[in-house]
């Protein structure tokens, strides 16, 4: 997206000093690294309220010990290089409307709830990291693409504007993250391959015609 500030971390360099040990970070670094996994811990569970029960009620208990690991070593990433870094707080149906309708009011089944619910709370989970890391994204851009994409993928707009769509398209490419992580610790899960169908799906389907 030609976003300023992309090239303030050296992600190499970040990789290779956390193998080390947090306390070879530098400041900057602890700060996107406790930032990333302050946020990806709390990810999960308001995502789970946007999906069907049987899913939230399946993934309740493993989501929230995943998270009390992660805010741990998030912890002890930011203490050693002397940080402070918060939690995102990310958007559950309770607090959205869309055109005027409660948020799940026009959206039915696993795959169109995983896809609103992504394209929200994707977009606020990469604000926070992108503020943590330096990156300048346009207030301006995020606001469209909140409301774009809530209405495109819940309500009623028949199609995204073209900044909107290249940027839900970079979002949905996570499809990558799930593949490694389910082949890298050997899971075989249905459930990641799940995800990885239904996200690549989509970045495909919004690349240019």
């Amino acid at each position: 997206m030609g976003f300023a500030g992309t090239d303030a971390l050296d992600g190499t360099r970040v990789v290779a000093d956390l193998r080390e040990g947090p306390s070879a970070l530098s400041p900057a670094a602890a700060r996107s690294v406790a930032a990333t996994l302050l946020a990806d811990g709390r990810f999960s569970e308001p995502y789970c309220e946007w999906l069907p029960t049987w899913y939230e009620l399946a993934l309740i208990a493993p989501v929230r010990y995943g998270e009390w690991r992660l805010r741990r070593v998030a912890g002890a990433v930011a203490e050693a290089a002397s940080v402070t870094v918060t939690a995102p707080r990310f958007s559950r149906p309770r607090d959205v409307t869309v055109d005027g309708e409660p948020a799940l009011a026009r959206v039915s089944g696993f795959g169109e709830r995983f896809l609103l619910a992504d394209a929200l709370l994707h977009l606020e989970w990469f604000e926070h990291v992108a503020a943590a890391d330096g990156i300048e994204v346009p207030t301006a851009l995020v606001e469209r693409t909140r409301a774009e994409s809530l209405s495109y993928y819940g309500g009623d707009r028949e199609r995204l504007s073209e900044p909107v769509r290249r940027f839900q398209r970079l979002l949905f490419a996570d499809d990558d993250w799930v593949r490694r992580v389910d082949e890298d610790y050997g899971l075989d899960s249905s459930l990641f391959g799940l995800w990885e169908r239904i996200l690549r799906a989509e970045r495909e389907r919004l690349a240019p015609a």
